[in-house]
């Protein structure tokens, strides 16, 4: 009997794979997901970790459509909520809080020339996309659009009505604050350039520039450039009719440069004649952006770079098999690591070249060259899931940021294409190390990267780059509130977390001295406690709490003194290197229970919101309260993670929303940044299966399975780790070691 169960099993097994892989897991894909509700996620083409992206650009119009890119805090080029499209924009950033590039403007018109992008945007209908590829039609032209990328460039095809047909590239407009550019006709079917992007999150010495070479399929019957009027001030802007239009360039085809230009295609074109357009980009220079397109499409197609760039992503979603669960629960899970696996994304051209970080120089990299390190959110989940599914992506990407602090002297806080931006806070790049290298992955030099650690978390506030208050928190071991808005609090929470990763590392490195330094610093935390209101509270200058104190403000992201973007409740409870102490603070494991839970009841929690992300899963330190992540884990997922354009709970912040999701659905999470440890909770899924790379585990894969999948029950009975009867967290390590880990439920 045991037997034929064992071979019932088997067979069902079998089944289920084969019906997955029958099924490309591209298809579970839903790119539309996470692009309202300020998801800012958007549905175009791009390949995994590509520099290019495709994006279609509705959040630019005119007044009838009652927005506008300017008229709001836009930092996407897309809304589902919208319906005006106004060009197909080339690089883009995916899930972030601030607006920038959305550049390089690409639309499709017929009839009468006009360059005005309050006049030219259309209406749209069936809208469709997938990995790699996004495609709408215009109502208003009677014209198909389709995108596709490769790694470095896009390419677009137009079907056009018979008649007269225009290709538009506005350089212009975008989500940047920057407008100049500057454009070069090579001949009639190629234009090449360069336009300035940057100012990202009102940093104004952000900017970088974006080199392009833009080709179309056929020659036009006429071409030629645009650029706006230049605004009349005073009397004179009375009688000035062309105030705001745009001047055409008809017979001038050299060197154009300015705010807002353009370069219009006119062709003629038969019903269903087909024009493509294809678009290389670099950020070295206008000659790698050639040939960046020349390797990468090869006088291919359509078709062809379309099914390419499909299998790239079938290829990296593979690395995670599911079986059970839901066709929703799957689309939840493969649109979160497609969401998780766009950035950061690749530098490098072709040839290895990539812009110097902070500098003028032009360099060339060993290996890959990532950038887009939004490392405030993604040092707490998402650079962990590439440590354990995608490692040799992960071993480019410290070793991206070893070389950043080579180049310019500091570890990235937030960088973009070469800049330090400063977003957030904290000196998040030293948890992302310390957890790599506590993984096993430790195919880098240390020893510059313990220079660069040390040197952020001890030079003087006034020379620090990444730790600016860190005179005060050096002497007094926490920052204070020296402005009424300086999220004091929220700074020396991170540099808590950042110099326990340290002292950890140290102590593995055989640094004793700077082990006990680093982590009596970590253990400052406690001065921030409250026992008046049994939170966090900011301290004055003096010594003595701020007053008056709520710690319900911020929680619906208004300015709160001492804390950014959240409430004293979202960050209290942030001190995972460090449970035990904060539960002592609390008076003990009830009240600690009692108050996290009271967070969960009162609606306190923000699922969106960084710092208490992995609240849930402080309930399983305790013997007896591991039910409460399991019941939470389960109930935040089917509420917060959905299929909808609203199915992320907020910011999807490159990558990090997806991440947690991704991890709670498969059992295990990394609740405490730089230690190589999880805490389990129950699978969504009955079986995973993860890949895992030769290179740098001894097992090919990692197999997560409910061995009871028809049971009825909730919760977890029983968890075994190879066979092996084991707790509610388990060692990174000892994980991949064992390749299985088994739960039990209850019935």
């Amino acid at each position: 009997m045991c037997m034929k169960r064992r071979l019932l099993a088997c067979a069902a097994s079998l089944l289920a794979l084969f019906s997955l892989s029958a099924q490309e897991l591209a298809d579970y894909v839903n790119p539309f997901v996470g692009t309202t509700n300020f998801g800012t996620c958007n549905p175009g083409a791009i390949c995994p970790n590509g520099m290019m992206s495709v994006v279609p650009f509705n959040v630019m119009g005119s007044d009838e459509n009652k927005y506008d890119k300017d008229a709001r805090w836009w930092s996407t080029p897309y809304d589902n909520r919208n319906s005006f499209f106004t060009g197909f924009s080339h690089v883009n950033l995916s899930g972030v809080g601030c607006p920038e590039l959305g550049s390089l403007l690409l639309m499709p018109t017929t009839g009468d020339l006009d360059v005005d992008y309050r006049h030219y945007g259309s209406k749209y209908e069936k809208e469709n996309a997938s990995p790699g590829y996004y495609t709408i039609s215009l109502t208003k032209y009677d014209v198909l659009a389709e995108a596709t990328a490769t790694p470095r460039t896009g390419l677009v095809r137009f079907t056009f009505p018979e008649g007269k047909s225009n290709v538009l590239l506005n350089l212009g407009e975008g989500l940047t604050n920057e407008t100049g550019a500057y454009m070069r006709k090579v001949n009639d079917c190629e234009v090449e350039g360069m336009k300035v992007l940057g100012t990202f999150c009102y940093n104004p010495q952000a900017v970088f520039p974006i080199y392009f070479v833009m080709r179309v399929s056929k020659a036009p019957q006429a071409s030629g450039y645009w650029k706006k009027q230049r605004p009349m001030t005073g009397v004179e802007a009375e009688w000035d009719k062309d105030q705001g239009k745009y001047k055409l360039y008809t017979k001038y085809a050299k060197d154009i440069a300015g705010d807002d230009i353009g370069a219009w295609f006119t062709f003629d074109t038969e019903k269903g004649e087909q024009i493509e357009v294809a678009m290389g980009v670099s950020f070295v220079s206008i000659e790698n952006a050639r040939e960046n397109l020349e390797k990468e499409q090869s006088g291919r197609h359509f078709a062809a770079i379309h099914q390419e760039a499909r299998q790239r992503w079938n290829d990296d979603l593979g690395r995670i098999q599911v079986e059970g669960g839901t066709t929703e629960q799957k689309t939840v899970f493969y649109t979160g690591l497609y969401h998780a696996l766009i950035h950061p994304n690749l530098l490098q051209d072709v040839n290895g070249q990539y812009p110097q970080m902070e500098g003028n120089e032009i360099l060339t990299a060993k290996g890959n060259r990532y950038t887009v390190f939004s490392l405030w959110d993604t040092y707490r989940n998402l650079h962990q899931l590439m440590t354990l599914v995608y490692p040799e992506r992960q071993m480019d990407m410290v070793r991206s940021m070893i070389d950043m602090y080579r180049e310019h002297g500091w570890l990235p806080k937030w960088e973009l294409y070469g800049r330090e931006t400063l977003t957030m806070e904290g000196d998040p790049s030293i948890p992302v190390i310390v957890d790599t290298w506590m993984k096993g992955l430790r195919d880098f030099d240390m020893d510059v990267a313990y220079e660069a650690m040390y040197k952020s978390a001890t030079t003087p506030g006034k020379d620090n780059l990444l730790r600016p208050d860190n005179d005060d928190y050096m002497s007094r071991g926490y920052v204070p509130l020296r402005e009424q808005y300086d999220n004091s609090v929220s700074h020396a929470l991170e540099y808590y977390i950042a110099d326990y990763s340290l002292a950890t590392l140290a102590e593995s490195l055989g640094k004793k001295e700077d082990a006990k330094l680093f982590y009596d610093r970590s253990m400052g935390y406690k001065h921030y406690y409250s026992k008046e209101y049994g939170t966090f509270r900011p301290i004055l200058p003096d010594g003595t709490f701020y007053s008056p104190f709520d710690p319900k403000q911020g929680a619906n992201f208004e300015p709160v003194p001492g804390f950014h973007e959240g409430s004293a409740w979202n960050y209290t409870f942030y001190v995972p290197h460090d449970v035990k102490g904060l539960v002592k603070l609390m008076g003990g494991k009830r009240k600690f229970v009692d108050k996290l839970q009271m967070v969960f009841d009162e609606g306190l929690y923000d699922p969106a919101n960084e710092p208490d992300i992995a609240y849930p899963y402080l309930f399983s330190y305790f013997k007896g309260e591991e039910w409460r992540t399991q019941k939470l884990v389960k109930e935040l997922l089917a509420k917060h993670f959905t299929t909808k354009p609203d199915g992320i709970p907020g910011n999807e912040d490159t990558g990090t929303m997806s991440s947690w999701a991704i991890f709670s659905m498969m059992g295990f999470y990394p609740d405490c940044p730089g230690v190589p440890e999880y805490t389990l909770t129950l699978p969504t899924f009955d079986k995973v299966t993860i890949k895992l790379n030769p290179k740098y585990y001894e097992k090919d894969r990692l197999v997560i399975e409910v061995a009871n999948p028809e049971a009825e029950g909730d919760y977890i009975r029983s968890i075994r780790l190879g066979g092996k009867k084991c707790g509610y967290r388990i060692n990174h390590n000892d994980l991949v070691k064992a390749g299985t880990l088994q739960f039990v439920k209850n019935d």
